[in-house]
């Protein structure tokens, strides 16, 4: 017999959000041609924050696979369809060989062999300010400081800050 109460549930573990975003999404990226949203999702690191401010993947076009299969053939690569803001489309298409290069070395293999450019709008995400960063009292604040006094990368401490000023300057959840 088991000690367990009858009502007992398991404690599920925290996932990441996009283990759950995932195969929600992995259907219409697929009839985009994507096979996951990772070139989507790493643009701005591929092309740089201006560029990808001023252009958006929109579909990858791969070429029909060939009636015979050679097993040691490395895939054909496909084109990359993007959508362009009209000033940057000649910027992009100077720039074509480089992103390509990008993409491939973020991918690990020649995924992308060309681009294909359609000027137009790019739509922009909303962008959503970060919540206000509580004050803390002068003794928590110490605490917090002392508590992330070893680690050197700024970028990382900067954000352990706002995160556990959110985390002490928050009100407790109480039970109704």
């Amino acid at each position: 017999m088991s000690n367990k109460p009858s009502n007992f549930k398991p404690r599920r573990s925290a996932r990441p959000f996009a283990d759950l975003l995932g195969p929600t999404l992995a259907d219409a990226l697929k009839a985009r041609g994507f096979a996951t949203a990772d070139i989507i999702g790493h643009w701005p690191d591929i092309v740089g924050a201006r560029l990808a401010e001023q252009s958006q993947p929109m579909k990858i076009q791969w070429p029909p696979r060939p009636k015979t299969q050679v097993p040691e053939a490395a895939p054909q690569p496909a084109t990359l369809i993007l959508r362009v803001e009209s000033a940057f489309a000649l910027e992009v298409e100077m720039g074509a060989a480089q992103i390509i290069e990008r993409i491939n070395a973020v991918f690990g293999w020649r995924c992308v062999g060309k681009l294909r450019l359609k000027q137009g709008p790019v739509e922009h995400p909303e962008r959503r300010e970060r919540p206000k960063v509580p004050e803390l009292a002068p003794a928590a604040a110490q605490k917090l400081a002392d508590d992330l006094k070893g680690i050197e990368d700024s970028g990382l401490r900067e954000a352990l800050e706002r995160l556990g000023r959110q985390v002490r300057g928050s009100k407790p959840v109480t039970a109704p």
